[in-house]
């Protein structure tokens, strides 16, 4: 596929195309499409739309990368006469924000001086048809001067779920052989200068579907405003039928929760409102069928406010979607607490994860990175992640900045950010470059640019394909040496952000960004031994072993009763401060001298005890529970995770959420997050005991754990080799495994 033909209707909002091509009376063999449309595009043969998908194509950086969409439909086709059709939206292409919420930073942020650029000046559809016939011969129909474009209903589409839409200018027969309806004119070419440089790639990742439908229970009905509640925190498209008269307008507004009065309350705390809402105006005396084509609504709840009280609103209902994913583990026990926390975790990786991996579906819908590491493990356990990591990894290393890419800063001066950057969101379409007063880079952050490394460390181990490293061997190289350029002169790292997320604000920026220079160091290092870079190899060991010296050196003391602990950085003055992460950083990543091992670890334990709780923002946290249960620590983690009240995973499900929020905290900022789920790894290789050993699964140690409260459990793991079962009851109050192991993989029993 080296290019198409693109046409557009030379505007920056929703359109029809549509094109009547001949095809011979004779037998097909094969008819492949190949289609685009920028920013978003449902395809249609013959009245028929083509596919499950939604939101075609992946959210790329659209100068760097475009995805395009192949379709089998010789079944699709007839002799004579046939319509290839499409509907093109805006996403994130042109982002239109002339309707309704738009990411904006809130008044406590200065105005980024960065803003969002589109990416082209209208939208585009670019199409290639081959049919081969059975005789040998072949036709090419694609996108040219002959196609018809004309307006569409969805008036405007925002990438955040708003829209305007008038069905008068609907044209039902749009996509069907007959007679024109509507106001049809000449596409327009258009011209290569005006179109963005992205290679054109197949969109190999799984599609976005609908893999669930909610129906809207109404909990709330006036003569002009219905709220329904579909049960389920999630991103979804939204499709209800209405009648009523031309000109009559409904609006719609969801929201993750209601207010002390029942209403639909889009206010994210501490925040902004997140003023989400589709106009729907009625343009027939008929009834009507809406359902979303180019955004997703997020939340549980809508509001319908209706012009008139005659208008009839039915069929209400929330298609949950995501990345369509194979599933890939499972977990059960006969304790609720710990299924209710799962689903949790399972339903925001599943709202969040739609061609890239946002942060939350309402106020953001970002690709930050951090998640792409920190919860690499919990997630692939539970789904196959290989193609979607694939296309994080190339969305990170189109993002990398060149030594010339330049920016603004608030001056509006020209500033450059180093060759090797890698930002804090890929694909990042509103950068946010300059670090914030008081609070600092939101683009330069250590843990989420390392995902190029870690994340890839992740995907090798689950998957044992080693083109992964190769694929992105040379990003990591060039990223490491952007964070040496960091290194200030005591050889540590003090801008990011930390343990972003720590409930006591405790975010120990220096200890955890040069705990992450010393581990993609030494994973580097490690890739370079699998890729037989002897030389690479050698130099990376000894680099990472010069940053654990000197973070020792400086940070590894000992307490008053003489055993070794590692101490805060930034509160060096205040004696000897520490944090939960703190510790559990350097035991994972293996900084520790032996003879500090087990004093670190009960440093670890002893504030887990005395806090009652796991004590740490995403970034600490997976680290803290793997290093907990590998030090004989399963207990404390299991009494931490339930226990009724904030910082807690239950406490989530007594506070009525569905799916996994923000923040350690009621009613947080956002109420579907997954950047904190890593307690689904444990679940996995600490509750299950399901350990990896040997990339791919080669080798792995079982070493199951049944919580007190546990009777019965079952995990299972789907590996390359094929499933790995874990079940164990308590009998005669001793817990009995039994364990269901592919031939290929070799396994340690403890």
């Amino acid at each position: 596929m080296n290019d198409f033909t693109w046409i557009s209707k030379g505007a920056n909002t929703p359109f029809y195309a549509r094109k009547e091509i001949e095809i011979e009376n004779k037998p097909i063999k094969s008819a492949m499409v190949d289609v685009c449309g920028l920013g978003q595009v449902v395809f249609y043969v013959n009245g028929q739309r083509i596919g499950d998908h939604e939101l075609d194509p992946g959210w790329t950086n659209y100068n760097k990368t475009i995805e395009y969409l192949t379709f089998d439909i010789k079944e699709n086709t007839v002799s004579g006469k046939n319509v290839l059709a499409a509907e093109i939206g805006n996403g994130w292409f042109i982002l239109d924000d002339s309707v309704g919420y738009s990411f904006k930073f809130p008044g406590f942020m200065p105005p980024n001086p960065n803003p969002y650029k589109p990416f082209a000046k209208s939208l585009v559809l670019g199409l290639k048809l081959n049919v081969e016939y059975e005789d040998g011969t072949k036709a090419l129909f694609e996108t040219d001067s002959t196609w018809k474009v004309a307006e569409h209903e969805v008036r405007h589409s925002n990438v955040y779920g708003s829209a305007v839409v008038d069905s008068s200018y609907a044209i039902k027969n749009f996509a069907c052989v007959g007679p024109d309806e509507g106001k049809w004119e000449g596409a327009i070419v258009v011209p290569k200068c005006d179109m963005p440089g992205g290679e054109l790639v197949p969109q190999i990742h799984p599609p976005i579907k609908v893999i669930k439908t909610y129906p809207g229970r109404k909990i709330f009905d006036s003569a002009d405003m219905d709220i329904y509640d579909f049960e389920q925190n999630m991103s979804f498209i939204l499709e209800f039928d209405v009648k009523g008269t031309p000109g009559d307008e409904i609006k719609i507004y969801p929201s993750e929760k209601l207010d002390e009065n029942g209403m639909v309350d889009q206010m994210a705390k501490g925040w902004m409102e997140i003023d989400t809402v589709i106009t729907y105006k009625i343009g027939s005396d008929s009834p009507e069928h809406f359902r979303e084509k180019f955004s997703y609504l997020a939340g549980r709840y809508i509001a319908v406010k209706k012009s008139s009280p005659d208008i009839e609103i039915s069929g209400v209902k929330a298609g949950a979607i995501t990345s369509a994913w194979k599933e890939s583990g499972s977990f059960w026990c006969d304790d609720d607490r710990y299924n209710q926390i799962y689903d949790l975790v399972e339903k925001a990786v599943e709202a969040n994860m739609v061609s890239v991996h946002t942060d939350c579906p309402t106020i953001e819908r970002f690709a930050w990175q951090e998640p792409n590491h920190l919860m690499g493990a919990a997630i692939m356990y539970m789904i196959d992640g290989d193609k979607l990591w694939r296309k994080f990894f190339r969305d990170m290393r189109d993002a990398q900045h060149g030594a010339e890419d330049v920016f603004k800063d608030f001056g509006g001066n020209d500033i450059k950010l180093g060759d090797g950057l890698i930002p804090s969101q890929a694909p990042c379409y509103i950068p946010n470059v300059v670090p914030v007063p008081g609070m600092g880079s939101f683009y330069d952050i250590i843990a989420w640019g390392s995902s190029i490394i870690l994340g890839v460390r992740w995907h090798y181990l689950f998957y044992g394909d080693v083109s992964v490293i190769e694929e992105n061997y040379d990003a990591g190289m060039r990223y490491l040496a952007h964070l040496k350029s960091k290194v200030n002169d005591e050889g540590f790292i003090n801008h990011g952000l930390g343990d972003w997320g720590n409930p006591d604000g405790d975010f120990a920026r220096e200890n955890i960004e040069t705990a992450f220079l010393y581990a993609d160091a030494v994973t580097l290092a490690w890739f370079a031994e699998v890729l037989h870079k002897t030389d690479d190899a050698k130099e990376l060991t000894e680099y990472a072993g010069s940053v654990r010296d000197n973070y020792n050196a400086r940070l590894l003391v000992k307490d008053d009763e003489g055993k070794f602990c590692y101490r805060s950085y930034e509160k060096k003055d205040e004696g000897i401060v520490t944090t939960q992460a703190i510790e559990a950083l350097p035991l994972y990543w293996g900084m520790v001298p032996d003879e500090g091992v087990l004093d670190v670890a009960e440093c670890l334990r002893k504030n887990i005890q005395e806090r009652g709780a796991l004590i740490a923002g995403e970034v600490g946290l997976p680290y803290i529970i793997q290093v907990a249960a590998k030090h004989g620590m399963n207990d404390l983690i299991a009494n931490c995770i339930t226990k009724p009240k904030h910082p807690s995973y239950y406490a989530f499900v007594l506070d009525g959420e569905t799916t996994l929020g923000e923040y350690w905290e009621t009613n947080p900022r956002s109420h579907c997050h997954d950047m904190m789920g890593h307690i689904t790894e444990w679940f996995y290789n600490g509750i299950g005991g399901i350990e990896i050993l040997e990339p791919g699964f080669k080798t792995i140690a079982l070493h199951p754990y049944m919580p007190e409260s546990v009777n019965e459990l079952h995990v299972s793991y789907n590996s390359p080799y094929g499933e790995i079962v874990v079940s164990g009851k308590i009998h005669d109050g001793k817990a009995e495994y039994t364990y269901q192991v592919p031939d290929e993989v070799k396994v340690i029993v403890n």
